[in-house]
């Protein structure tokens, strides 16, 4: 399984948003912004510090899709 960000991404540009404004509202690093555009893991804080910021759940920011073998 690996993880998708798409949603996030969605969520981001319905409310006319761009990567740097959810780094400084979330107050999360460049860093974790980078691994999100990767669609790496992250910790859940930092899943639970978007969604707050948004105003969504966390299951709203992300899919997991089974990879293809």
């Amino acid at each position: 399984m690996r993880i998708q960000y798409n949603k996030l991404w969605k969520i981001l540009i319905d409310k006319n948003m761009k990567k740097v404004d959810l780094r400084e509202a979330a107050e999360i690093s460049s860093n974790t912004i980078a691994k999100l555009s990767k669609n790496e893991p992250v910790r859940m804080d930092v899943l639970m510090k978007i969604a707050a910021v948004l105003d969504c759940k966390v299951e709203d920011l992300f899919e997991t899709v089974k990879e293809e073998q």
